[in-house]
């Protein structure tokens, strides 16, 4: 079963907390088992540019069902998936994405936040994951 409304707000909510206790202002984005766009927050004053990253981010962790930071990793000259962010019409491949799982380990979605630095972005992403596991 994928991310449920409620779930994904839970994710939101817990996610701007902590944006908020950093003094960010963050995109936030939550999509569902199959990619698609579940819940969003653009806290006032994000940039408008990290909207679409928040969003990609998401999609991307849960495309490969694993961080956007591991797959970055991989995606280096070099790697087994060098130039893998140019597919699926684009992905983001750096820290901010974050597979969100149920109490059985099935994915169930993903969240993706964008607007500071990659550090915070992961961090911030990690409080909506927290919220609902």
């Amino acid at each position: 079963m994928g991310i449920t409304l409620e779930q994904a707000e839970k994710a939101i909510r817990a996610a701007v907390a902590e944006a908020q206790e950093l003094d960010l202002k963050m995109n936030i984005a939550v999509v569902d088992a199959g990619a698609n766009l579940t819940a969003f927050a653009r806290m006032d004053g994000a940039w408008l540019g990290s909207v679409d990253i928040a969003i990609r981010k998401a999609r991307t962790a849960r495309f490969f069902d694993m961080p956007t930071g591991d797959l970055g990793q991989a995606s280096q000259p070099g790697g087994s998936l060098y130039n893998i962010e140019h597919s699926n019409g684009g992905l983001i491949t750096f820290p901010g994405g974050i597979p969100l799982k149920d109490g059985n380990g099935e994915v169930i979605g993903a969240i993706g936040v964008s607007g500071s630095t990659v550090e915070n972005d992961h961090r911030v992403a990690e409080a909506g994951l927290k919220a609902i596991s």
